[in-house]
């Protein structure tokens, strides 16, 4: 590609001066206005620059050896070579970066150097902010839409908020698309791969008149599941995992006079997809034959650690009795014969839009230029799922329109920038407001055999002599099985009339839940930034940044709940938890009588509920970096920057009232119990960057300590949210038992709860114009720290994340090497040419999920992508074959408790004694792709 074309869509960025001027590209104010490129940006990125192309990271345009912060760019050939169509496909090209989507197309979860943020719970920010054309998007997901034509992706790394309009804690990924030219131009290409894949994209660009262009750009994809549903074969949801999605973008470029241009963006995405379905990836029972399995509630300690492995599991067995396609009886599960079991009558289908527009207005001064960038946006998608991921109806929330998440997000950023003292000073000053609306409305409810499998779980307990059990009976009991649970609790008496009357209380659990219950989150957030560069001398510069952030939110819900059963159990049984007659055993069980019937927090008496609460909090955050550059090719630099991320509520029921008063009555003051604290972050870096003809390599050795670090759990019945802080004090383990009332922090708890440190490398090569070879390894240590705690003030972790204190992070390899070749040779004499691609990912080993329970490990692996073509003259036309994960890897985006099925891991066992028999689901990666795409730009 020519020099000219690292030029394309500064139009999103106003310039006064670049960074280092001495080596910066010739860059008019006019063409960084513009953003008109020389030539087509897909050709490949090979030139003398090695690699080196032009970025916007710290608004102002200049090459990436030159800026002193840590940043990937990914050009826009180099996404189109690895197949990308959204943010997913970065994880191929930038190592630091890990992307997953898991229960829905519109969750996903971005991390950098292992940092980030659980999708599932809409209240949840990102640690990983994304910004398209400069405006920011609420949540992560958004960026599994397609994105169309764009010129380069930029992924900055560490704490952001002295540049962009929203701060971020992690880091940041900065899409720039491409804009209006003002030279008449197009492209169009047509794919056919396997599960019936068909993929038409289109984008046309030119003059209206000389001051005003227009580009519009367009997508269609369809394509087959990557699941077969062996329950509802030849329907509509015969295959899970489709793609049945549309995305339009329209713009216009004004530019009225030399000094003034105007960017109006409009954009629609649809998409109707089955997703997401999810396998069986453990199903095994675990035990302590060191000890009696029902010495086992919080007390009784396996000694030696010893963990024993059958593959005989009750909870399989009655899932079996109920009809269960999945799980196989007596078998390790192979998840990846992608075959799911779908209740009759249930769907993933879902219907997700998102739209809005934006206008950018870029006005050079003389003396500064003003940018400002104002956007509204809606999104809206479909949370209808089966979402106990079995054939067996436990839970499920309908496809009736009752069930989504919706968000109206209004954004103002202004950015005035330009330089002073001859040069020596380039200086920013910005200000944003963001006014966000969140509903999300839910309908879960427990299915029509929730409530005889939840008795008979409780009766496994007991004993599991398959002749005490009858799904279909009482209380899952058979006349046998009375008579061992009246004899099991002292004989006939009011105790064991009372077990059983709360047995066969809890089989008519069935069909009752929510029912358009509301949550509402409004979001108002203001800020003041700016980002000085000061030029010391020719080589040295200082650059000093800071920024003043106000959040305020405000929360309510309201609840139509139909689970009458759980107020009849709570008034029976829960006199029998507070009489100090009642044996712990039998306290035990009935407790497990009250959970499972009211699980969640699901009741009836949430309706009188109309929960509110609020909060507001000011921050200041800020960055300084010094870089030297003591020979023109090398460039070094050390940075300091304090990152913020707002706190919010979890917009899930089942925390209220606390874990003391799971079984108590609920009130409006429950509400403070849904929040969460801000996420705070230091972090340190040491930088350097080589740059000489053909070749570049960047440099950088990073510590990030994370304070309140927002954590989002899932432990097999509701989503827990923790802020996880550590204690200066040590806690004697009361960190990593599985004892709710122990773990209590006596110092202050203040220190970082979690710590990520390590190495990032990155180079790129190009020996002649025709090959670029780029290659990437990040080493990140990224752990939580020891002693514990669940939140600023000190409170106990929850017992179900004993197994974090000192362990890497959740889906934070610690290891991960990238590389791609991109040989584009000239065939002959006509202008022919070729293009040979290979990219690839090796990551170390890492666990799924978030309470690291063992179960949920995924092995190292490799992934490699790769295309062939030829291409006509000037790439008027191009025929490319290609593959996606080219030797097929199986392996898993995120493992999960399958939901009410079992309790307790092999970790719990090895710790604390007794049984494992909870079942784990897992949302799986992508098989082999392959197609054909012919293509042509004009």
């Amino acid at each position: 590609m020519r020099k000219s074309a690292y030029l394309l869509s500064v139009a999103a960025i106003a310039v006064s001066a670049p960074t280092f001027a001495q080596t910066a590209p010739a860059t008019t104010q006019a063409d960084a206005q513009q953003g008109t490129p020389a030539t087509a940006p897909a050709e490949t990125a090979q030139d003398d620059n090695g690699g080196d192309i032009v970025v916007t990271a710290t608004r102002r345009a200049d090459r990436l050896s030159n800026v002193p912060i840590a940043v990937s760019a990914i050009g826009q050939a180099s996404l189109q070579n690895s197949g990308g169509s959204d943010i997913r496909s970065l994880n191929q090209l930038a190592p630091s970066l890990l992307i997953s989507s898991t229960g829905s197309e519109s969750n996903a979860s971005a991390r950098i150097r292992g940092v980030g943020t659980v999708g599932d719970n809409p209240g949840l920010e990102s640690s990983v902010a994304v910004f398209i054309d400069g405006v920011y998007r609420s949540r992560t997901g958004v960026g599994l839409n397609e994105l169309g034509e764009i010129d380069r992706v930029e992924v900055l790394r560490g704490p952001q908020g002295t540049l962009f309009g929203r701060n971020a804690s992690a880091g940041l990924i900065n899409i720039i698309t491409r804009g209006p030219e003002f030279t008449f131009g197009g492209n169009a290409e047509g794919t056919y791969g396997n599960y019936d894949q068909k993929r038409l994209a289109f984008g046309l660009t030119g003059p209206i008149t000389d001051q005003l262009a227009f580009r519009v750009d367009g997508i269609y994809v369809n394509r087959d599941g990557f699941y077969k549903n062996v329950t509802q074969g030849g329907g509509s949801e015969a295959r899970i995992n489709d793609r049945d999605r549309y995305f339009v973008r329209g713009q216009l470029l004004f530019k009225p006079t030399a000094d003034l241009s105007f960017r109006l963006i409009g954009d629609y995405s649809h998409r109707k997809e089955s997703c997401c379905g999810a396998t069986y990836y453990n199903q095994a029972q675990t035990f302590d034959p060191t000890a009696n399995a029902a010495q086992a509630n919080g007390s009784s300690v396996n000694s030696d650690g010893a963990v024993s492995v059958s593959d005989a599991n009750p909870i399989v067995d009655i899932l079996r009795r109920a009809g269960a396609v999945y799980p196989l009886a007596g078998n390790t599960p192979n998840p990846f014969n992608r075959e799911v079991a779908l209740t009759p009558g249930q769907t993933y289908r879902n219907t997700t839009v998102d739209y809005g527009g934006s206008l950018q207005a870029d006005w050079n001064l003389g003396g500064a230029t003003l940018t400002s960038i104002t956007a509204y946006r809606e999104y809206k998608s479909g949370n209808a799922g089966d979402v106990d991921y079995t054939n067996v109806d436990l839970a499920h929330r309908a496809a009736d329109g009752n069930a989504y998440r919706q968000f109206h997000t209004f954004t103002q950023e202004a950015r005035l920038q330009g330089s002073a003292f001859d040069n020596r000073l380039d200086w920013l000053v910005g200000g944003f407001y963001s006014n966000e609306k969140l509903r999300v409305v839910d309908n879960a409810v427990f299915g029509s055999q929730y409530g005889a499998f939840a008795a008979c779980r409780l009766v496994a307990n007991i004993s599991t002599n398959a002749v005490l059990q009858d799904n279909a009976a009482p209380g899952c009991l058979s006349a046998a099985g009375r008579q061992t649970v009246t004899s099991a609790f002292g004989g006939a008496g009011q105790l064991s009339s009372a077990v059983l009357a709360g047995l066969d209380r809890l089989s008519t659990v069935n069909n009752v839940g929510d029912n358009g219950s509301v949550y509402r989150q409004k979001s108002e957030n203001f800020a003041f930034f700016t980002h000085n560069i000061f030029r010391v001398t020719d080589t040295l510069s200082l650059t000093l940044g800071g920024r003043y952030t106000h959040e305020a939110k405000d929360f309510g819900a309201n609840f139509n709940n139909t689970n009458t059963v759980c107020p009849v159990q709570q008034a029976n049984l829960s006199p029998l938890l507070a009489s100090a007659g009642v044996p712990a055993a039998a306290k035990a069980y009935i407790g497990g009588i009250l959970t499972l019937s009211c699980t969640g927090n699901s009741s009836s008496q949430l309706n009188a509920l109309n929960l509110q609460n609020n909060f507001g909090q000011g921050k200041v955050t800020g960055t300084a970096v010094l870089s030297w550059k003591p020979i023109p090719s090398v460039l070094t630099y050390a940075s300091y920057a304090k990152g913020y991320k707002a706190g919010g509520y979890n917009l899930d029921r089942s925390p209220l009232g606390g874990a003391a008063g799971v079984f108590g009555p609920r009130s409006n003051a429950d509400a403070a119990g849904l929040k969460f604290d801000a996420e705070t972050v230091n972090s340190y870096e040491l930088g350097a960057k080589f740059k000489t003809r053909g070749f570049t390599l960047n440099v950088a050795a990073f510590r990030s300590e994370f304070k309140n670090f927002q954590l989002n759990t899932f432990n097999g019945s509701v989503f827990v949210v923790q802020n996880v802080q550590g204690c200066s004090t040590s806690l004697n383990g009361g960190d990593t038992d599985n004892l709710a009332g122990t773990g209590q922090c006596s110092g202050s708890a203040n220190k970082p709860g979690v710590i990520s440190q390590g190495v990032e490398l990155e180079a790129t090569m190009s020996p002649i114009r025709q090959l670029q070879v780029t290659a990437g390894y990040t080493y990140a240590d990224t752990k939580f720290a020891r002693n514990l705690v669940g939140n600023s003030a000190g409170a106990p972790l929850d017992p179900a994340l004993f197994l974090l204190p000192g362990k890497q992070m959740s889906n934070a390899p610690k290891h991960v090497v990238t590389t791609s070749v991109a040989w584009t040779p000239e065939l002959g004499v006509r202008g022919l040419s070729g293009l040979v691609y290979v990219d690839s990912r090796l990551s170390s080993d890492y666990n799924t999920g978030s309470d690291l329970a063992p179960e949920k490990k995924q092995d190292g692996f490799a992934l490699v992508n790769a295309r062939v073509g030829i291409r006509g003259p000037n790439q008027l036309w191009a025929l490319e074959f290609w593959s996606q994960n080219v030797f097929n890897k199986q392996y898993i985006q995120v493992a999960f408790n399958s939901p009410f099925q079992g309790a307790g891991s092999s970790a719990n066992v090895a710790a604390f004694g007794g049984t494992g028999n909870a079942l784990y689901s897992a949302y799986l990666a992508e098989p082999r792709t392959y197609g054909l795409t012919l293509r042509s730009r004009f």
